[in-house]
């Protein structure tokens, strides 16, 4: 196949030039594709590109403005193949507290990677937990998943248990009904009290913090945070710091949500 450039001109073959309905339609930027196998995140995959270890068909490149077809071209790293990939791999892991969501913490914090064999590093988080907050996170493979499971507009429930430093639960109602704090609007929780001062807490949209903020909002200041659920997906009885690769029938329920 031809390799694409961004003002359609081709390379390799001196056969008909895509224009740019087609590139749409059957190629995909080379970083993206790199990404997408796993083999590096899309930075991780740029700077490969700088370095010269990527080739398609054959020929190196040296910038990451190429478009190619993934069922028609040849990506090689290092010489080495890369393959699309046919199904995308989730895995359930359960956050410790006092880590960071994060490939790289510039403060030197410990990170969730810090915590992973390194066969799981080139995964990629499905939204963040802070520092403080333990429990479900999904690490997946496939990048554009990782963006479709966090846009706001899936509407995925996540269900958090929030242990408070209060025992007043009258200003709740305020979060039930959807409230704004420092001028960003929060979507309408679900609250449900439960004893020694603890809270189930469930979200649809997954803002920065937004358990924390909403609830210490409310009178209700956060002392300890878990996640428990993220749509179909469950902690469960999984131990702090363990891994588990989820079934393809429960990453299938999740994508029926998207």
């Amino acid at each position: 196949g031809n390799i694409t450039w961004r003002d359609n001109t081709a390379l390799g073959t001196g056969r008909s030039r895509r224009n740019h309905n087609d590139c749409q339609q059957m190629t995909v930027l080379i970083a993206k594709f790199i990404a997408d196998t796993g083999a590096a995140s899309r930075r991780g995959a740029e700077d490969m590109i700088l370095a010269g270890r990527v080739a398609v068909n054959g020929t190196a490149i040296d910038t990451p403005v190429v478009f190619i077809d993934p069922k028609q071209d040849t990506v090689t790293i290092d010489g080495r193949p890369l393959m699309a990939r046919t199904q995308s791999r989730v895995f359930a892991f359960h956050k410790p507290i006092n880590t960071m969501t994060t490939t790289h913490d510039p403060a030197g914090r410990k990170t969730i990677y810090d915590c992973l064999a390194p066969e799981y590093h080139a995964l990629k988080y499905v939204g963040r937990l802070d520092y403080k907050t333990t429990g479900l996170l999904l690490l997946t493979d496939d990048g554009e998943l990782a963006r479709k499971l966090t846009l706001p507009s899936s509407h995925i429930p996540r269900t958090y248990i929030a242990t408070v430093n209060s025992n007043d639960f009258s200003h709740l109602d305020a979060a039930r009904r959807g409230i704004t704090v420092d001028g960003i609007k929060y979507r309408p929780m679900q609250i449900d009290v439960l004893p020694n001062n603890n809270l189930r807490v469930i979200v649809t949209e997954g803002k920065k913090n937004e358990v924390r903020i909403v609830l210490r909002a409310c009178k209700c200041p956060v002392r300890h945070l878990r996640r428990i659920s993220f749509g179909p997906v469950h902690l469960g009885n999984m131990p702090v710091g363990q891994i588990k690769e989820l079934t393809q029938k429960t990453i299938d329920e999740m994508l029926k949500s998207l």
